[in-house]
């Protein structure tokens, strides 16, 4: 376990991993010349003979370096790794040590749970590769390398494995040292290079602490500071050139495809947050390394993501960001105008004029459709929609009906849905649904909900897309009074044009969406 400046949480991360039962031999504590309380605060361990800390003189500037430092002095079979302010699960090294034992495995990786706090809000750390309810088929195998399931690039967590120490000392499987951040990019690929022999469970092992309230915040947190995603880069660039010296072309087209659909668009779908210094400067360092992939890294990515990638390469300086943001978005959003160049789809003219290569071949259910949305709110809330055609697409499915689904984001209250059709208009369709406001509230002070729309189609098809804001729908508006209090409802537009509902029916829920903006605005600038 590595630890700096952390007297709050370390202590509670030791136990965790003591907490595993007699299983644990040793915990290894490196402190990397902490400068608080950490060293008083593990004093608490000072009479167990199986908590072992090693006090570094000079903080080595990152991560990887203290890891080192412990696998080095580590003397039992199997090695895993914890941060100072993360927690093991119950019963997570027996789970992954039986794996290890039932399948002779080099490496077992389980699944990490993130944990926003203050609010508690859990996910599941990619949840296709771990969990079985998302559609998870890895679970229960075992790999002789990941050759097989690429896939598999996309954990790039040490935290979340138990491994073999001696597979990693033979095939000196380290990580970056220094002031090397996101060393993990590094490692995972040095282990995956190795080919080890990998079993994969579903149980939950590990806790992902997220704390974006933190007066110093995570490295993954820091993002709207240039260096952070130059740090990336240069890992992701590292991670690139393992797999391609240790002779594994396609895992290199895998992990620049990954690269695309991932880190690219989660940059993306940020840039309307940061300053037009931070936007030029991350559009220089994008463009650059993208074109340092192949074909066959573009091809490993989805269709909107290589898109995406072509106009970045292609535009010299930053433009169209908000039609990029859309195309980023989860699921991706090809916003109009559609503009061709002759008979050839383009993301649009100018400089921008990429071809959409692939739109023919995507399945009703892949398109990147638009679906504009505008909120009017009293007794009842009205959501007016329109549906744009893309490129004709759309229209040979004859769409039929829209269903709408209003998802309460915590997830309190179930979803409210709602199926009426759709009638055709100029250049798409439009439609109207309607419900109840007083629907929309719930046990909370402060309800927010996501909006989005599934087209169903005359053969069966159905496409599906986050509703995106029409028009100015900033502003608070005060709709009908409950119980003889005033109820709130605003209809938000968030960086990437999505629209959202959120609804307040007391004083401390204003309270909370305005502090919500304000450290928004905080994040903005950190």
């Amino acid at each position: 376990m590595i630890v700096y400046n952390d007297a709050e949480h370390v202590s509670d991360a030791v136990r965790s991993a003591l907490a595993q039962g007699e299983t644990v031999a040793e915990v290894i504590v490196v402190d990397d010349a902490s400068v608080d309380g950490t060293r008083d605060a593990l004093l608490v361990f000072a009479d167990d003979d199986r908590v072992r800390v090693l006090s570094r003189e000079r903080n080595s500037g990152g991560c990887g370096t203290p890891r080192n430092d412990g696998m080095a002095t580590a003397r039992s079979e199997y090695v895993m790794f914890l941060d100072s302010d993360d927690t093991f699960l119950p019963g997570a090294v027996d789970a992954l040590l039986a794996a290890a034992d039932a399948h002779d495995a080099d490496v077992v990786a389980g699944q990490c749970l993130r944990r926003e706090l203050p609010d508690g809000g859990t996910t599941g750390w990619q949840p296709q590769l771990f969990d079985r309810s998302a559609g998870a088929e890895l679970p229960g195998q075992v790999l002789e390398g990941i050759g097989q399931q690429p896939g598999l690039l996309w954990d790039t967590l040490s935290v979340n494995k138990l491994y073999r120490r001696d597979f990693l000392a033979e095939h000196n499987v380290r990580f970056p040292s220094g002031a090397f951040h996101y060393e993990d990019f590094v490692f995972t690929a040095r282990l995956y290079a190795a080919q080890p022999r990998l079993a994969i469970v579903d149980t939950p092992v590990y806790v992902w602490h997220v704390r974006r309230q933190a007066p110093s915040l995570s490295i993954s947190l820091r993002r709207a500071v240039i260096s952070n995603w130059e740090h990336r880069v240069a890992a992701h660039r590292q991670a690139v050139e393992v797999l391609r010296t240790a002779g594994h072309p396609d895992l290199v087209a895998a992990a620049q495809g990954k690269f695309l659909d991932y880190d690219v668009a989660m940059y993306t779908r940020e840039l309307p947050l940061r300053t037009r210094e931070y936007q030029e400067n991350w559009w220089s360092v994008t463009g650059g390394y993208l074109r340092t992939f192949g074909a066959a890294g573009y091809a490993a990515a989805r269709v909107p993501s290589q898109w995406l990638g072509r106009v970045l390469e292609a535009l010299p300086e930053p433009a169209e960001i908000g039609r990029l943001v859309e195309l980023a978005a989860r699921p991706p959003r090809l916003a109009p105008p559609y503009s061709t160049d002759g008979a050839t789809p383009v993301f649009g003219p100018g400089p921008a004029s990429v071809p959409l290569e692939g739109l023919d071949q995507l399945a009703p259910r892949e398109l990147p459709i638009a679906i504009d949305g505008q909120v009017t709110t009293g007794r009842d809330t009205r959501l007016t929609l329109r549906v744009h055609d893309l490129y004709g697409r759309l229209a040979a499915l004859a769409p039929q009906t829209v269903r709408v689904v209003f998802r309460e984001r915590s997830g309190t209250r179930a979803d409210r849905i709602t199926e009426v059709p759709l009638v055709p208009g100029e250049e798409g369709w439009a439609a109207e649904a309607r419900l109840r406001t007083s629907e929309l509230t719930g046990p909370a002070d402060l309800m927010a909900w996501g909006i989005t729309a599934e087209v169903r189609c005359a053969g069966g098809e159905a496409v599906q897309a986050e509703v995106r804001a029409s028009g100015a729908e900033q502003a608070w508006r005060r709709t009908v009074l409950r119980l003889g209090r005033p109820l709130f409802v605003q209809a938000h537009v968030t960086p990437g044009s999505a629209l959202r509902l959120r609804v307040a029916d007391s004083a401390r829920g204003l309270g909370r969406i305005a502090g919500g903006r304000a450290r928004r605005l905080i994040r903005r600038f950190q």
